[in-house]
């Protein structure tokens, strides 16, 4: 019998929420939290968050923030040292000229693409999503009115998009492009050859923005990190949006940040005065501490993100079913599992797709992940390598031992 007041309830509701979906990552966490509350020793895999603590001299600014009196309103864009801050990072990493008025700070990256979605897009606008992407986009486009059309990279171009497939995916409909790199949930890294062909697709549609989602720059283990913007041809049509969560293990800080034409960051900026206005004053006093500190402790950081890369690869060898490519950036691996797809549990139960596959691997092995539905690859599961080294090496034997049980 349904319940008559959780009808009455939803039919209070708007359409834009009853028909979003809820964050894959967020609802696996949820469950691995409640079998953790139940008493099992559960390793949580599917979480995108640094395992280290936010470094002493960042939580240290923090503190002194506080003791200074900046307890008041921020200014909507973010505070102006820390938006020249920003620029300054610009130009030493990636060698892109920015002033402060081409800088919008949000509370977090997430609100920095929201930003520029719900600014920039119309109702039946076209954006072109990258796939496998990370799962807040399609909704995020969704929330804007927008049409999301994916074009998905193969496996055997380490699920990258070429140039070609975004050439044929371009409509005169089409309003933006949205993409990470290095890549959520893949690991991907686009080379500078890779981008400066997608650079001349997009040159050639000046009816067509790119909106880049760089928050995993600094864990990059190829040596390069290259940014779309860095293309002159079309460096006013890429809106760049980064943060301080994954580099700087900052995320429940909540600061991220946008650089853009001036006219799109003024559209940001008037749209974020009407939901949150400015960003937690203590966090950009943070922040800011964070990009004068430099990228030494970041990059400590990344020597441990690239060997428990290894440790995994290492260990997945021996897990015969496992398809990936080796990701060359961010704390996730992404193997094809689809050879699993059909085999049978020990209770009868069979396996018909990468959740089952996900939800056996909670109950049985007590380790959690997303499966890659989520992340537009439906063959897919997701692993967040962003965990201590004996932890990863007890979760990947564990998989093992339940993988081998499935007939």
């Amino acid at each position: 019998m349904s319940n008559p007041v959780a009808t009455l309830a939803s039919s209070f509701l708007s359409d834009r929420v009853t028909t979003m979906q809820e964050s894959q990552t967020i609802a696996m966490a949820k469950k691995s939290r409640e079998l953790a509350a139940q008493g099992h020793d559960v390793i949580n895999l599917s979480f995108g968050e640094p395992d280290f603590q936010t470094p002493q001299y960042i939580k240290d600014a923090a503190k002194r923030a506080l003791d200074e009196g900046f307890t008041f309103y921020t200014p909507v864009p973010g505070y102006l040292d820390l938006r020249q801050a920003i620029v300054d990072k610009f130009k030493r990493d990636n060698q892109l000229d920015y002033k402060p008025e081409n800088i919008v700070v949000s509370t977090g990256a997430k609100q920095s693409l929201a930003n520029v979605l719900l600014s920039m897009v119309n109702p039946g606008d076209e954006v072109i999503i990258f796939a496998p992407y990370w799962v807040s986009y399609l909704e995020m486009v969704k929330l804007a009115e927008g049409v999301p059309v994916e074009i998905t990279g193969t496996l055997e171009n380490e699920y990258k998009v070429t140039a070609e497939q975004l050439e044929a995916a371009i409509t005169p409909r089409t309003k933006l492009i949205m993409y990470s790199s290095p890549c959520n949930p893949t690991g991907a890294v686009f080379t500078r050859e890779e981008f400066a062909a997608i650079a001349e697709v997009v040159a050639r549609n000046p009816h067509v923005h790119v909106l880049a989602d760089e928050i995993y720059e600094y864990i990059n283990f190829t040596g390069e990190h290259v940014s779309l913007a860095q293309f002159s041809e079309i460096k006013d049509r890429v809106i760049t949006v980064n943060g301080f969560s994954k580099g700087y293990a900052m995320t429940g800080w909540r600061v991220g940040y946008l650089a853009a034409h001036v006219d799109i960051a003024c559209a940001c900026d008037k749209l974020q005065s009407q939901i949150t206005s400015g960003t937690c004053s203590i966090a950009q006093k943070a922040a800011l501490a964070a990009l004068q500190g430099g990228r030494s402790s970041a990059d400590e950081m990344v020597t441990a993100y690239q060997r428990r890369r290894d440790l995994v690869l290492e260990m997945a060898k021996d897990i015969p079913g496992f398809i990936m490519p080796k990701p060359n950036g961010a704390f996730y691996v992404f193997p094809d599992v689809s050879g699993y797809f059909g085999k049978t549990t020990s209770d009868g139960s069979t396996i018909q797709n990468a959740n089952d596959l996900a939800m056996f691997l909670l109950n049985d092995a007590y380790v959690s992940s997303v499966d890659g539905e989520a992340f537009g690859a439906p063959n897919c599961i997701r692993f967040s390598t962003a965990a201590a080294d004996e932890k990863l090496r007890d979760a990947f034997t564990r998989i093992k031992a339940s993988l081998e049980k499935l007939k």
